[in-house]
């Protein structure tokens, strides 16, 4: 008897833990679903395939990403959007680059390893800007309006990113379209894209509570 009624009060505590993790797990569920519904929706008509379709901007602001994978090969993300930054400044839809990534270490540098590549595929030196603290994308579209001075802008990257990017943007009083790098296939990407559903979520709480960027500091003028 004492067994059987022991059997019984875990069966119905295992019930009470199994139907709350169950709302949970729906909870989250509805949260993420609603955060990759609205910014792909926020971002409808303002990401471009095509360059001749997009509208000029003075600057286009290129998001960084490593240039190698841990295999020590190159980056498909890397090189897409090298690609696409250099296809922009060639048909006159942007005058400069500003690389906008993650320097945080000495052995790590998202932003000189793009200018490096940028400068080799024909874009002056002259005409890339860095951007050091660009250390996640709501640091660099708020670092693009606060420090750059930039009122509107063109975003190169992904187009999942683009998403998420433009949205941020907006959010913050920076007006934004962006250039759709090519994007990497199912198998490579696969990671990349979980994380993104994360991300999107992030991105929605960072702004209802008005996240701000780890740096700020002095102003740059991109002439």
């Amino acid at each position: 008897m004492i067994l059987s009624h022991l059997m019984n009060k875990i069966k119905q505590s295992m019930k009470k833990l199994f139907k709350r993790l169950t709302i949970v797990f729906l909870f989250f569920s509805i949260i993420i679903l609603l955060s990759n519904y609205s910014i792909v929706r926020n971002a409808k008509g303002k990401t471009f395939d095509d360059v001749l379709e997009i509208q000029k901007n003075k600057v286009g602001l290129v998001l960084g990403t490593s240039k190698y994978v841990r295999s020590g090969n190159i980056n498909l993300y890397f090189k897409y959007r090298i690609d696409a930054t250099v296809k922009l400044f060639k048909n006159g839809k942007i005058d400069f680059v500003l690389v906008s990534g993650d320097n945080g270490n000495t052995n790590y540098d998202e932003p000189t390893d793009f200018k490096n590549e940028l400068i080799k595929n024909g874009i002056p030196e002259s005409n890339i800007f860095l951007d050091y603290a660009g250390y996640r994308t709501l640091d660099s579209v708020i670092r693009a309006k606060k420090i750059f001075g930039q009122e509107s802008i063109t975003i190169i990257s992904q187009k999942f990113h683009n998403e998420r990017a433009i949205f941020l943007a907006e959010k913050n009083g920076l007006k934004a379209v962006a250039f759709n790098a090519k994007d990497v296939n199912k198998s490579y990407g696969f990671r990349t894209k979980i994380r993104e559903h994360f991300a999107r979520t992030k991105a929605v709480f960072d702004v209802i509570f008005k996240i701000k960027p780890k740096f700020l500091g002095g102003k740059i003028n991109i002439i």
